[in-house]
């Protein structure tokens, strides 16, 4: 539950946010909210940053801003739907931002792809980030994974004989064909979702719903332009 403390009312409203590409994407939809930061988000040092319309920005690792949202040190916050889905975190998800799409994929060495999906009742191992999503689907074919967590260069794992398969987003492809790796299925489409603190909603709604609005509004023009 969110801590009281967390939630004053005359502390400014606050938005979590990460560093990377998925920022480059996010602040355009932001200032047409009004919402800019006083200073370069991607060059501060800073972890917390004033801004336009009466906010202030946290500059916070990807997988921690739901965290920090759901606690209620921050009102809203930007995170993608495979943290959301893997976490599965208490906060309001009201908005797809339609930015940062890719896709969580199962992929593996060719060869054995091309064997085709493990039966029912085989074991394989399995290099991921994504433990529960990972282990709930292999669970649903009836296959049993050894779940490998790795953060990071999962492509790596099959390359030494560490694991069958990876769990990953894969974007374009383009690193799983590098490393004669390919995509097996697709377990969800992913794209960043704007994400608000319940108790913020009830208590702050006089200042969340217009920024909710706007952003809505600035979305549906971007995918109408597409």
């Amino acid at each position: 539950m969110p801590r009281s403390d967390l939630l004053q009312a005359d502390r400014p409203l606050t938005i979590a946010l990460s560093k990377g590409r998925i920022l480059d994407d996010t602040l355009p939809l932001l200032e047409s909210a009004g919402l800019m930061p006083d200073e370069d988000l991607n060059k501060t040092r800073k972890l917390m940053v004033d801004g336009t319309g009466g906010v202030r920005f946290l500059l916070i690792r990807a997988a921690d801003v739901a965290t920090y949202v759901e606690h209620g040190a921050a009102d809203m916050g930007i995170v993608g739907r495979d943290l959301l889905l893997e976490h599965r975190p208490h906060v309001l998800q009201p908005l797809d931002l339609h930015i940062g799409c890719c896709r969580l994929c199962v992929a593996g060495p060719r060869e054995l792809v091309e064997k085709g999906a493990p039966k029912p009742g085989s074991r394989i191992r399995v290099a991921t980030k994504y433990d529960y999503l990972t282990e709930r689907y292999y669970l649903s074919q009836g296959v049993h994974a050894d779940i490998i967590h790795l953060y990071g260069s999962m492509e790596l794992a099959p390359l030494v004989g560490m694991a069958d398969r990876i769990v990953d987003l894969v974007e374009t492809g383009s690193t799983l064909k590098a490393n004669n790796l390919i995509e097996e299925t697709t377990l969800y489409d992913i794209s960043s979702r704007l994400v608000i603190n319940p108790a913020s909603m009830a208590t702050r709604k006089s200042q969340i719903q217009p920024i909710l609005d706007t952003l809505t509004a600035a979305v549906n023009q971007t995918e109408g332009q597409v």
